[in-house]
Order: structure tokens, then sequence, then C-alpha cells
């Protein structure tokens, strides 16, 4: 697995319990991405990981409770905590038309139909009602949000956003 064909879906954040369960902080939208036997690559920033097969996953508060092939007891899950959780994105669905990942968002080139440049996705938070795109150029930053009435297209492959912003923006 390597970072451009993979998604981090999640964060260890803790252990539950003593038979090896970890807490999950997810990033994915439905617990439904931490299938079982699905492989997920748990790794720290600068290290190579190590791959896991997943047993279970239940939804739990705001995360999820999951359980990995190998990880039976709560010294091993105690090992895991910080590591992100990586899956390849050929395990993912493809997204629904007019809806996207948020890495594939991450870095794209910004361009208002009036303006010109606005700047590169550099953050995305969500709201109640729509995600909203933190677009950074310099020190100067917009947020977008993401509404047909706001984004005209989005372009994957060449990495580039076209939006209408207000006019006071």
């Amino acid at each position: 697995m390597n970072k451009v064909t993979s998604f981090t879906i999640g964060k260890v954040t803790g252990v539950h319990g003593l038979n090896g369960n970890l807490k999950v902080w997810s990033f994915a939208d439905s617990v439904d991405t931490f299938a079982p036997g699905t492989s997920v690559l748990l790794k720290a920033e600068e290290e190579q990981g190590k791959t896991f097969t997943i047993l279970q996953a239940l939804p739990h508060k705001k995360g999820v409770i999951l359980s990995l092939e190998g990880v039976d007891s709560r010294n091993l899950a105690e090992d895991l905590i910080g590591k992100e959780i990586l899956i390849d994105r050929d395990q993912l669905p493809e997204p629904e038309e007019d809806v996207w990942y948020w890495q594939d968002l991450l870095g794209m080139d910004v361009f208002d139909h009036q303006k010109g440049f606005v700047g590169k996705i550099t953050d995305i938070f969500p709201t109640g009602a729509n995600d909203v795109l933190v677009v950074t150029d310099k020190d100067h930053e917009t947020l977008v949000p993401m509404h047909k009435q706001f984004v005209q297209s989005v372009d994957i492959e060449k990495k580039s956003l076209k939006t209408t912003l207000p006019e006071d923006y």
C-alpha cells in the first residue's frame, strides 16, 4: 500500500477491553468501510507499518471498535495507539456522481470563474449541511462550501476545481 493508491480511513485512539480491540476515530462515512476480511495497513508517519485483516468492526460513539487478526491482547493493541489506518483504494466503492473522496480533493487547484486562481485545497471539514473546502494561497484563506451553487466542476485528472464565489469574497 502506498499513499497514492491508499486512503487513510481512521486513526487508533485507544484500546477497548482486554482482548485487543481498538478504539478508532473513523474518517469514513460508514462503519461498512471497515468490513470483515478487509486488509488494512496500520502505520505511523515515517514507518512502513504492518498489514492486518479486519475481523470485526462495530459502531461506538463517534467511532468504531475494531478487532484485527493477530491483535488478541491489550498489550498488542496498546502498541497500535496513534497509528493511522489505511486501505487500498480498490477496496473502496467508486463514489457516486458529484461525490468525491476528500483525499482526491486535497491539493487541488481552485479557480474562480472571474477571479482566476484562488489557491489550493489544504483542508476540508464537515458541517451539518455541506463539507467546506479550505483553499489557501500564500497566507490568504478562502472557505468554499461544497455546494452546486459554488462548485461548478471537479476534474480529478487535472487536479482542479472550478468555483463561482460571491462578488465580495
